[in-house]
């Protein structure tokens, strides 16, 4: 057995321990936590969390390592609550789900009105639960590209928009537990040349390899910053029996939503972007504009990212980019900008 099943079933057996032991009791903090939709001409997708915690606490100026720290701990020692029956409303559509064993829920369909950028709804307790009968109703919010919409954005995140350090993991865990929206810092020129990119109604879709317990930071991260505002795609922190979910498949879930749509790829050379996102134009060559990676490798020598490069049979532009500015200076000369 791997080490992920064995924290799979380590995780499952604690779950159902403490779910046998407060399923007679009514839920303390009940909230249906949202995450930002998505969707296009072929339909939506919505999602988020059910869970039995107090929203996490806002950052402050100021604050200290402890308080962040415990912010951040927050999120992954979570109260999930499975078997949540559940009613998401957009619009004239209504669709009915129940949240999985983690608490988490999603529905994709096709609202009656689907006219963009943005569009609102509401999902609530569809039935009793543990004894609590009020609805809670949450507001939801999905992004729909316009028909206006020249291009499409999909962007990593750590490391090609927030400086992170993946390739020095005891860093990267003592920054992320440690650190804020507030405190940690954007690539310079990165909120402007996003903000350039998505001029007009151009979406903006951030997929990354973070897990779902990091959302709230890194949307109040993208806000703080002024990024553009747009979905964040993030995956299950240990994953399922079916292994975790790729970040082809979220990108493949954009595209597929989006038809007609084509796309500019944004990410860096510190771990699989480059692979990925060749992958993703041999399999669709007509739904991109360029790909663009930020160069973050320790050692720019080792050959990875040529291996990619190298063996690129595509009209699509492979961009390997120092910073923001030559991402902009290239961007500018194909009319992206």
């Amino acid at each position: 057995m791997d080490a992920r099943r064995w924290a799979l079933g380590l995780e499952r057996a604690f779950d159902d321990r403490r779910r046998r032991r407060r399923a007679l009791f009514r839920p303390k903090n009940f909230r249906i936590e949202t995450y930002l939709g998505y969707g296009g001409p072929a339909g939506v997708v919505v999602g988020g969390r059910v869970l039995d915690n107090p929203p996490p606490s806002a950052a402050e100026d100021g604050e200290g390592v402890v308080a962040a720290f415990r912010r951040t701990a927050s999120q992954f020692f979570t109260d999930d609550l499975p078997g949540v029956p559940l009613r998401v409303r957009v619009g004239d559509t209504t669709i009915e789900t129940v949240s999985d064993d983690d608490g988490y829920w999603a529905v994709r369909f096709v609202p009656t009105d689907a006219t963009g950028p943005w569009l609102d709804g509401t999902v609530e307790l569809a039935g009793e639960y543990r004894r609590l009968t009020d609805p809670h109703t949450t507001p939801l919010r999905i992004l729909v590209p316009g028909p206006d919409a020249r291009f499409g954005i999909v962007s990593d995140i750590d490391d090609t928009i927030l400086e992170t350090g993946v390739q020095r993991v005891g860093q990267m865990i003592q920054t992320t537990l440690t650190g804020s929206e507030l405190t940690r810092t954007p690539f310079a020129g990165a909120p402007e040349l996003y903000r350039d990119l998505a001029a007009g109604t151009n979406p903006v879709f951030y997929v990354s390899s973070s897990p779902w317990n990091l959302y709230s930071f890194l949307q109040g991260f993208l806000r703080h910053r002024e990024f553009p505002l747009g979905p964040v795609l993030l995956r299950d922190l240990i994953g399922t029996d079916e292994g975790r979910a790729r970040k082809h498949e979220r990108i493949e879930s954009v595209l597929e939503l989006n038809p007609g749509l084509k796309f500019v790829l944004l990410g860096d050379s510190g771990e699989h972007d480059p692979q990925i996102y060749a992958d993703m134009v041999r399999a669709h060559p007509d739904r991109f504009l360029a790909v663009y990676i930020r160069e973050v490798r320790l050692d720019p020598g080792d050959g990875r990212v040529e291996q990619v490069s190298d063996s690129w049979d595509s009209e699509v532009p492979f961009v390997l980019a120092a910073d923001s500015d030559a991402v902009r200076r290239h961007a500018a000369s194909i009319g992206l900008l």
